[in-house]
């Protein structure tokens, strides 16, 4: 019975393959449909443990994004608390004439400014009270430059000068009326006030001088207020995270319509895009005890752990082609039974530890099928599964055949991402997961590796093919 088993196992696997093949853009097994007929073709497979470890990569990650987190938040099944403030920059519609605001603003009054951080998702308890500063910075950020997720924003304001403004918030916004928070077309958000003075100090200079609101670039270096960017410093508050998607400074005044025949409300907006820098300070506890947890390793964002795995490079073998490397980590449920808790990754990136360390993000790479993958979250089976590594496989046999293997040629790391496709769902774009996540995965896995062993096929004495059997 145990041969039989160990056939229906066999074949099961090898069905599998053919199945995934046909369908997998692959190219490791092109050629088996060519081969002579006189030739054999002998499909087996192997199984080798993958050990695993937690990877501490502490606050230090590139901190590239386009979008900003607020709050703070304890994950209820270990107990360690993170949190989220933020530097941006405002964007401002180019033209080479300035047309900012409009010609005829009623007295030349500027009535407020505030700015306003949109949100479209968050974690914790929306009814959570927090109090945040807002401050001018004094200091100008480097285009040119990448920054990391452990930036000190008291570095780029004036630490002895009064904040800009402050402001007590909810979430869930209760200080407007909840048929206003239910109706069409209302999106959650914080607003700010700004004092009136601010507004009207950039509208004079317009008005004196188009040529600072020509580009964003002179509009950043033209010293007014705002223009270098704002720090949005967490005062006050534990208890749930916002997760911004954009924030908008909005000067707002009267002015005479000339079509409508009247005086009207007018708005002018600065917008953060991926064209100004956005970068969030992250501060998290200790993590240590979660590093050196036996049980597991641990997929922690914002900027906090990965998954490291030692791949058996040395135990593979290099006598028979390679067809198919898959591997799969299994996630343990939250234990917590919380109702406010971390999410779980959905999205992982597959990336050598050398290719990370040597500005993968950086240099803004993204995964190429052949040293690089992505894989999705799989809730059916609680489970991330990459189906089929194996160019990176043979690409590290033959690093360590050819003598040029690092001394981290087999190390490789798991690290949750976000993704961006283009509309011919092409992978365009990969960034750091900031989303208060949380994966337990357990220790150590398999790699299943499919084989492929060629040969001539064995004929009896009337030179009939004989059935030479499978390993």
């Amino acid at each position: 019975m145990k041969q039989i088993s160990k056939i229906v196992e066999c074949l099961t696997v090898i069905l599998s393959f053919l199945f995934f093949y046909s369908c997998s853009d692959d190219t490791a097994g092109l050629g088996l449909d060519m081969m002579p007929a006189s030739d054999t073709v002998r499909v087996f497979y192997d199984t080798y443990s993958v050990p695993t470890e937690t990877f501490p990569v502490d606050e230090a990650v590139l901190a590239r994004t386009s979008r900003s987190y607020l709050g703070r938040f304890t994950d209820p099944e270990t107990g360690i608390s993170a949190s989220a403030d933020f530097i941006a920059q405002y964007h401002i519609t180019e033209s080479s004439t300035g047309n900012l605001f409009p010609p005829k603003i009623v007295d030349d009054y500027v009535t407020s400014i505030d700015v306003r951080l949109y949100i479209d998702n968050f974690i914790g308890d929306s009814l959570t009270t927090f109090k945040v500063s807002v401050y001018d910075l004094d200091t100008d950020l480097d285009p040119e430059a990448d920054y990391y997720t452990d930036i000190n924003p008291n570095d780029y304001i004036d630490e002895t000068s009064e904040p800009m403004s402050h402001k007590w918030f909810t979430l869930s916004d209760r200080i407007i009326s909840e048929a206003d928070r239910t109706a069409t077309g209302y999106v959650r958000h914080i607003r700010i006030p700004l004092p009136r003075e601010v507004g009207q100090v950039i509208y004079d200079a317009y008005k004196e001088d188009k040529s600072d609101f020509t580009s964003t670039y002179k509009w950043l270096h033209s010293g007014l207020p705002c223009s270098k960017g704002l720090y949005f410093k967490l005062e006050y508050g534990e208890g749930a995270v916002a997760y911004v998607y954009i924030t908008q400074i909005r000067i707002n005044y009267k002015y005479y319509d000339d079509k409508l025949k009247k005086e009207v409300d007018g708005v002018t907006l600065m917008s953060s895009t991926e064209e100004v820098i956005e970068v969030t300070n992250f501060q998290t506890e200790d993590l240590s005890s979660l590093v050196t947890d036996p049980s597991c390793t641990y997929l922690r964002t914002p900027a906090g752990l990965f998954t490291q795995l030692t791949l058996p490079i040395e135990s593979i073998s290099t006598k028979d082609s390679i067809n198919s490397a898959s591997i799969q980590f299994k996630r343990y449920n939250d234990t917590s039974g919380e109702k406010y808790k971390l999410g779980i990754p959905q999205t992982l990136l597959m990336v050598r530890l050398d290719e990370y360390n040597n500005g993968f993000f950086e240099k803004y790479r993204v995964a190429d099928n052949k040293t690089s993958y992505v894989t999705t979250f799989s809730a059916t089976g609680n489970t991330y599964t990459f189906s089929n590594i194996a160019q990176l496989i043979n690409k590290c046999i033959q690093e360590k055949k050819s003598g040029k293997a690092s001394a981290n040629y087999n190390k490789v790391l798991l690290i949750p991402v976000t993704t961006t496709y283009d509309t011919s769902k092409n992978l365009v774009k990969l960034n750091h997961d900031f989303s208060f996540n949380q994966a337990r995965l357990v220790k150590d896995t398999k790699l299943d590796i499919i084989y492929s062993q060629f040969g001539k096929a064995d004929t009896d004495d009337n030179g009939d093919e004989v059935d030479g059997g499978s390993k």
